[in-house]
């Protein structure tokens, strides 16, 4: 009996010590019935002299009741966008977030330049969608040229099949995202129109077209973009990519990065366009984001075609594709070819394990106005990008590191290897940039490795 009243002595000790700590943090305690509501009296008054070890349990109070600090509008309103990108790619029931999307982009929030357009003014800004003012075609729908009567602004109009490949998901998840990411290397999104069942997007107009346009599918009177042009689209592509990654927060993993998806303005700086493919990237402890497997057939990193598990490197490999092409000036999937050619980067391999025959890789159209050791440094860049081994990719500021020193025209002059060789002292022009040196030896060991 002695043993069990010292143990209820010290039980209401304790009880005591924490409602006096309670009081002393200014947090009063709940009213309670019974028993408990005649102990809270009884603690009130020995609250004024708290015994030594209430500090602990002071602090304790103190750290679980502390306030939150209230987020600002703008943190509130970007906080709502990446939940409704969370929620549209999980949940196929997407009515409720359209409406929840036009609520936040019309509020206003000068972060968030896309507004919503009615179908009567890009109706009037492209002369009744007609056919002198398209620009192109695809699976997704047709794309226009017009012009805003209010802001006077040449705009590209995106009119989204309804039975297309883009759905309404999509669709949200492109406005949603452009809502959330600016940077100059990111299309920028003016505005939107979803009246009853349109859904149509308006980009800023990109008066280059596509690098598809340029490099793939180019009319018989345009030039062949020559060497530095290429590596400077590469290196803005690049730059897109870093943003996405290592910038955005949450990180965005684009998953839909292709020469088609890359578009040019009057300079030919690139600019990533079409994120309804995007996905928000993994946090935390996560290693990767489990997804059903999107994307365009020779681009597709081979780890997420197989196992469906997406991470930053699966966009690495993509863009180790894009850089190929650009060398090359190869499709990624080319039917036209032979069987053996038809895949870009199965007919690249050999040509990348044998730095004897990396000039066979440069695009034929180059006509060798492009510096050697520029093609053997991309190449390297380019073999690293399209490891098997996702572990041993590069990371994207590593390789807009090694393209930014490729593009600038102070180390390689646009008009090709001869004025490279000319212009500069021998010993300069035969140092590579630090970042591409290790790329090269990278690939050095890597091509010990598979010999043994």
């Amino acid at each position: 009996m002695g043993m069990l009243s010292s143990a209820a002595k010290r039980c209401i000790t304790g009880k005591k010590l924490l409602r006096s700590a309670g009081a002393c943090c200014g947090t009063p305690p709940p009213a309670e019935s019974g028993v408990r509501g005649k102990e809270e009296t009884s603690t009130s008054a020995s609250s004024a002299s708290p015994a030594p070890d209430s500090k602990k349990k002071r602090w304790r109070k103190r750290r679980f009741w502390r306030k939150k600090r209230k987020p600002k509008k703008d943190d509130e309103a970007g906080g709502e966008l990446a939940d409704l990108v969370n929620n549209i790619s999980a949940h196929s029931d997407v009515s409720k977030n359209v409406n929840a999307a036009e609520e936040i982009l019309r509020g206003g929030n000068q972060n968030m330049p896309s507004r919503a357009l009615t179908f009567r003014q890009l109706k009037a800004a492209t002369d009744g969608f007609s056919e002198r003012n398209l620009l192109g075609e695809g699976g997704f729908g047709r794309v226009y040229k017009g012009r805003l009567e209010d802001t006077k602004e040449v705009i590209a109009v995106k009119q989204l099949d309804r039975d297309g490949f883009q759905g309404n998901r999509e669709f949200l998840v492109e406005v949603l995202m452009l809502s959330l990411l600016h940077h100059p290397n990111l299309v920028k999104l003016l505005g939107y129109c979803t009246d009853s069942d349109q859904r149509i997007l308006v980009y800023e107009y990109m008066p280059k077209g596509s690098l598809e346009d340029h490099l793939l599918d180019p009319p018989p009177n345009w030039k062949p973009l020559p060497w530095h042009t290429r590596m400077q689209i590469a290196v803005g592509a690049a730059k897109g990519i870093e943003y996405l990654h290592e910038v955005a927060n949450p990180p965005v993993i684009y998953r839909d990065l292709k020469a088609s998806n890359i578009l040019l303005d009057a300079g030919f700086h690139a600019k990533l366009s079409d994120f309804g493919l995007a996905k928000l990237g993994p946090m935390g402890d996560q290693s990767h984001v489990s997804t059903r497997v999107m994307g365009t057939y020779g681009y597709c990193a081979p780890e997420y075609a197989m196992t469906g598990k997406l991470t930053k490197m699966s966009d690495i490999y993509s863009f180790g594709v894009v850089l190929l092409e650009l060398i090359t000036g190869r499709r990624a999937i080319d039917v036209t070819r032979p069987s053996e050619e038809q895949v870009l980067v199965h007919w690249a391999s050999p040509f990348l394990r044998d730095k004897k025959r990396f000039m066979k890789l440069a695009d034929p159209l180059l006509g060798r106005k492009y510096p050697v050791k520029g093609l053997y440094q991309a190449l390297a860049v380019a073999s690293l990008c399209l490891q098997e081994d996702a572990s041993i990719r590069p990371g994207i500021s590593d390789v807009v590191a090694a393209l930014s020193f490729l593009a600038d025209p102070a180390y390689y002059p646009p008009e090709g290897m001869e004025a490279a060789e000319k212009g500069r002292p021998r010993e300069e022009s035969c140092s590579p940039p630090p970042i591409t040196r290790v790329v090269s030896e990278t690939i050095r060991a890597d091509d010990k490795t598979q010999q043994r």
